[in-house]
């Protein structure tokens, strides 16, 4: 995988990329909320002589940092189009876990000529009518102040959170010491993140999916009302669903083989 950096008014995009055809499909790997395109090692290490594949650290994490807290998930999605089109990939595929999911939306309704495939893996439905009013003002206005425990407290509730494999926790770990000494900036992540996903609800678009989809969620999701919104999202779109068994929030980490036979098929008997 070869490091690269997309230059913006607000900071530089870190994302790592390996190409093998410009005519092969392209798995482009967007990280939830605080982690970084580490987050998907297994599945690189499983597909990159594959397809083409891509992952990045999303604006204001890990190596793309510092970065202004200055945009919205819309402004986040033209941000992939432009390294879509300077990297000339032509048939993305969306992979994105939890808010990463969320953004695959925005790209679709943004670009859905564009968008050849989407996997949501711990996410949800953008779409306003899955959400009641209170549930989204409380996401638009979480405040996550300064944390008082300490930081070994920190990384061990985030990871318990999150995985439930030893694995999928360690990762989780490592991935959160990109933070360690400097907290606000884990707070202005959180509490951005969150506002924008509420925002991008609230905006009400369309949302729809206009290209083969498939639906992955943890059994044991214990982050929000993922579960319920799956279960939803599913019911109303008729979006094939795979609910993972002894998986959490980042359920491509604790059931890795799982998931990438799931991608797999997907691609290769949808797309």
């Amino acid at each position: 995988m070869k490091e690269k950096a997309y230059k913006t008014a607000s900071g530089n995009i870190h994302y790592w990329i390996n190409i093998i055809d410009d005519d092969v499909i392209t798995l482009v790997f967007l990280p939830g909320l605080t982690l970084t395109h580490r987050l998907f090692d297994k599945q690189i290490e499983y597909f990159k002589g594959k397809y083409n594949v891509l992952a990045w650290d999303a604006p204001g994490h890990g190596a793309s940092w510092p970065f202004e807290f200055n945009f919205d998930m819309m402004g986040k999605a033209r941000w992939l189009n432009e390294i879509l089109e300077q990297e000339k990939i032509s048939k993305p595929v969306i992979v994105g876990h939890s808010i990463g999911g969320y953004l695959g939306q925005a790209y679709a309704e943004l670009y859905p000529e564009k968008i050849k495939g989407f996997v949501a893996i711990d996410s949800g439905p953008a779409q306003k009518r899955y959400m009641t009013p209170g549930e989204i003002a409380l996401i638009k206005r979480m405040n996550f102040g300064s944390p008082s425990a300490s930081w070994e407290m920190i990384t061990n509730v985030s990871a318990i959170g999150l995985a439930e494999s030893a694995y999928g926790r360690q990762l989780v770990k490592e991935m959160m010491q990109d933070y360690k000494g400097n907290e606000k900036w884990l707070t202005q992540v959180m509490e951005h993140g969150t506002r924008i996903l509420g925002e991008t609800m609230e905006a009400d678009f369309a949302y729809d999916i206009p290209c083969p989809a498939l639906l992955i969620c943890g059994e044991k999701d214990k982050l929000g009302l993922f579960i319920r919104y799956n279960k939803a999202w599913h019911k109303e779109t008729g979006i094939p669903i795979e609910w993972i068994k002894d998986a959490g929030h980042n359920s491509n980490t604790d059931q890795p083989e799982i998931v990438n036979q799931l991608i797999d098929d997907f691609v290769k008997n949808r797309i």
